[in-house]
């Protein structure tokens, strides 16, 4: 699970940067978030296709190995291992981003996904989320609710620009975005993220709420608030329909 798609802040000037709370770096502590409201649905279609929801992305493919639009300007590759294992390859810009394992339970009431995220510069980081079954069936078909995320994280960077920005940085995944406090969209770009997505923002004391853009449509939205003693932050987030609610505690590094 990747929910680390965007995660930006801005400042009301430049002479503000340095006693700004959300400069610094941050690391998602997992065993404090709390995803238990995200879900994943795999529907068995006729003609051997499947389609696959989740956090409000929906696409189409079949379990041959062959690449299929993820409709965020990537693709994916879905194939069965055997009869309780299937494989996810995902790319953007031509470049493998994301290979998933999913493994069914012996009840097949849970679903174990072991992910390896590539870093931009080379590697990866491995997580693991384990789902339970919500409904539907047999196998990998149903609706599934995030039970547990562990594993490794990546780094999030934050440091003031110019007048008024930020620039915000996933030093793992490679990707940047440079963005004011002023309501407009700004870009975000990087070798593993497909284009198109963007970011607007409002800011206050302590807290940032941020609405993420696909192509000019709300894709997620968030409020990032720094505690009180500025050594952890809190991500509360949803898609943009609210369908799927998630929390993220960062700690400062």
């Amino acid at each position: 699970m990747n929910t680390r798609l965007l995660l930006l802040c801005s400042i009301v000037s430049a002479g503000m940067a340095a006693d700004l709370p959300y400069v610094g770096k941050w690391k998602p502590n997992l065993a404090k978030s709390d995803f238990g409201q995200t879900f994943m649905t795999l529907e068995s279609l006729p003609g051997g296709e499947w389609q696959s929801t989740a956090f409000g992305i929906t696409y189409k493919f079949k379990m041959d190995g062959k690449d299929y639009s993820d409709s965020l300007g990537g693709a994916v590759a879905w194939k069965a291992i055997d009869a309780s294992t299937w494989e996810m390859v995902a790319k953007a810009n031509g470049k493998v981003t994301e290979t998933d394992t999913f493994k069914l339970g012996a009840d097949g009431k849970t679903l174990t996904d072991n992910a390896k995220q590539m870093k931009a510069g080379g590697g990866s980081i491995e997580s693991t989320t384990v789902y339970e079954r919500v409904s539907g069936g047999p196998a990998l078909a149903g609706k599934w609710k995030t039970k547990k995320v562990s594993g490794a994280s990546g780094i999030l960077e934050m440091t003031a620009s110019g007048s008024g920005g930020l620039i915000f940085k996933d030093l793992d995944m490679g990707m940047s975005c440079d963005a004011k406090l002023d309501g407009k969209d700004y870009p975000c770009q990087g070798p593993l993220m497909p284009p198109g997505f963007t970011v607007a923002m409002q800011s206050a004391a302590r807290s940032l709420d941020v609405t993420v853009k696909k192509d000019g449509k709300p894709f997620f939205k968030a409020t990032y608030t720094v505690s009180a003693d500025g050594k952890s932050m809190t991500e509360t987030g949803s898609t943009a329909s609210g369908s799927d609610q998630f929390k993220i505690v960062l700690d400062r590094i």
